[in-house]
Parts: structure tokens; sequence; C-alpha cells
């Protein structure tokens, strides 16, 4: 994540995303450079407008989807639960 992490700091200040580049930025930062990660990373944004990808809306993954659809489903539980404790009470007093 580091090395995705320097090359767009280095798009950002209006560097050259290169090897040279990449490994002063990640060895700035502390790491010790792996140097088939920088290339790797060079050569998958080699033809890669990132401007355009920055502005594309990310997609959630099925189970990020799934898991917001269940965050909304949880109120109801609590109220039904309120509810039935309601009614538990005027039984009492009834």
């Amino acid at each position: 994540m580091e090395y995705i992490y320097a090359a767009l700091l280095l798009h950002k200040s209006g560097k050259e995303i290169n090897e040279e580049n990449l490994k002063n930025v990640v060895s700035a930062a502390g790491i010790n450079v792996d140097e088939s990660k920088v290339k790797a990373v060079v050569a998958s944004l080699k033809n890669v407008d990132i401007d355009k990808e920055l502005e594309k809306p990310i997609a959630l993954s099925s189970s990020q989807e799934q898991t917001k659809e269940e965050k909304k489903e949880e109120p109801k539980p609590k109220e039904e639960k309120k509810e039935a404790a309601a009614e538990g009470l005027a039984a009492l007093f009834g």
C-alpha cells in the first residue's frame, strides 16, 4: 500500500512516477525498498490517467453492500423490543 501512496504523492506534487522517484519517496518514509514492488507499481501505472481514475466512484464489494443493508435493518428490531416491553408493563398495571 505504501507504494501506491508514494505514487499518489508523486502525482499530487506533479512529479513523474518512475522507479527512481518512487524509491526515493518510499525510502524517505523509512521503509525498505522492494525493487519488485517498485517495478510493478510503475509498470501498472504506466498508461493510467490517475486524475480520471480518482474521479470515478468507488464500487462497494458485495460484502460491503450486504453490511450496509444489515445496518439499515438494525433499528427495526430495537423498536419492536421497546414496544414489547411497553406492552408487558401495561399488562402489569392493566
